[in-house]
């Protein structure tokens, strides 16, 4: 079981190598805006991703792909704004660093500069290396991911478990072992067998933080939306709802609809 080692005044790259060595977890939730930010940060959340999944859960897209720079750079704003402790990490929107590092370079820039974010993650292994080295160049720090990659959902043409095959698994262990040996300070690992997932974490020193990826990684990371219960649709093996705020919010909001209309809200005491 794991225990915190040490009182993080304010997470960095270095404290998620140093909580690695020191076998404490790594916790890891999405926020997309200021308010949710703030209450994801007071929890004490070591790292915050602004992912490109508020595609699906803030703008309703089916997947991640229609989401801009520009709409993931106003998400990452509004996020850091709220954060005093945690790490914000952004993610690079599809498009936007696949076919040439320059350009690559160009958009981690310009996060960097226009929100004010941490790091950067990108999808892809040794397909995108160019990019991410571009990018490690001019000292911005990558966090890499793995296995189910959504951006290329198209090419998988399903959200279905990877590298269950040897041939897939092998490719994702030399992915890995490439991106840590690049300058990447952390891995995502998407949807993979545990047992492999695993042997990926103990083979790296970085950390490698896992969604639907088992509990012998550093670390995890849930969409914050899906593990409250705000979404209700999505009931994937991995995911574990802490509440179930779809219930909650309808009742209020039903609630407040019943009590206006009755000309119970508001009463003598809610007005001036």
């Amino acid at each position: 079981m794991s225990t915190a080692k040490k009182d993080y005044k304010r997470i960095t790259v270095k404290s998620l190598v140093e909580m690695k060595a020191n076998q404490e977890k790594i916790s890891m939730l999405t926020a997309y805006d200021y308010t949710m930010a703030k209450i994801v940060d007071s929890a004490g959340v070591d790292v915050i991703l602004v992912g490109d999944s508020a595609s699906n859960v803030m703008a309703g897209h089916e997947t991640t792909l229609p989401i801009t720079l520009d709409q993931m750079i106003y998400h990452a704003s509004s996020v850091i704004r709220a954060v005093e402790r945690a790490l914000v990490v952004v993610d690079l929107p599809f498009g936007s660093y696949q076919s040439d590092p320059k350009e690559a370079l160009r958009s981690a820039i310009r996060i960097m500069k226009e929100s004010g974010g941490h790091a950067v993650k990108l999808e892809g292994g040794k397909e995108i290396k160019e990019s991410i080295k571009r990018i490690l160049h001019a000292g911005i720090p990558v966090m890499g991911h793995l296995g189910l990659t959504p951006q290329s959902i198209y090419k998988f043409g399903t959200y279905t478990v990877r590298a269950k095959e040897e041939a897939e698994a092998q490719k994702l262990k030399e992915d890995a072992l490439l991106l840590e040996k690049i300058g990447c300070f952390a891995i995502v690992l998407e949807k993979v067998p545990a047992k492999l997932a695993k042997e990926v974490a103990d083979s790296l020193t970085i950390p490698v933080i896992g969604i639907g990826a088992g509990n012998g990684v550093d670390g995890q990371v849930l969409v914050t939306h899906d593990m409250v219960g705000m979404t209700h649709e999505f009931h994937p093996r991995f995911l574990r709802r802490y509440l179930d705020l779809y219930t909650e919010m309808t009742n209020a909001f039903q609630q407040y609809v019943t009590d206006v209309k009755a000309i119970d809200f508001p009463n003598e005491q809610e007005q001036y």
